[in-house]
């Protein structure tokens, strides 16, 4: 193995160590519920595109805002994310997987509510390292009780 090899090589085990790690605190993130400007730039690129069960939305700034109102509607929530096969090319990648989500509903009843889908995830290199472009969460199955979404956060979804 020549040295252009061996850097390929690494450089190929480091891009794929950086995008599971901002995958993985993406999803933690979620739980911790402070969204705030640096919360989105951290994750998202200014473009970014993201469907998700609420809605989808382009621009960092209105996933900023539906992620806000999405995560309102939980008292608690544990997100796991597994399984990502991420796919590099060049300042470019991929990065298909699994999730599953818990939530405590925050209308006071305790009771939960579980979804699991799978994740398509577009992505960038940045000067500030790896960013997500587009993201897609498609539900396969859910149990429990679903949140209530207010009235107009429900046609705002539908659009």
């Amino acid at each position: 193995m020549n040295n252009e090899e061996t850097r390929r090589q690494l450089r190929n085990l480091t891009d794929r160590a950086e995008i599971t790690d901002l995958l993985d605190r993406y999803l933690r993130s979620l739980d911790h519920g402070v969204f705030d400007e640096e919360w989105a730039r951290r994750f998202h690129t200014e473009d970014v595109t993201a469907e998700m069960p609420i809605g989808t939305v382009r621009g960092r700034e209105a996933v900023l805002d539906r992620i806000r109102q999405g995560m309102a509607l939980f008292d608690r929530t544990v997100h796991m994310g597994t399984n990502a096969v991420i796919e590099i090319d060049g300042d470019r990648a991929t990065a298909r997987g699994a999730q599953l989500s818990t939530h405590v509903l925050a209308d006071g009843s305790e009771d939960l509510f579980v979804s699991a889908g799978h994740t398509d995830t577009a992505l960038v290199r940045t000067p500030d390292g790896w960013r997500i472009s587009a993201s897609a969460l498609r539900v396969v199955w859910t149990r429990g009780t679903p949140p209530r979404l207010p009235q107009d956060f429900a046609l705002a979804a539908a659009v």
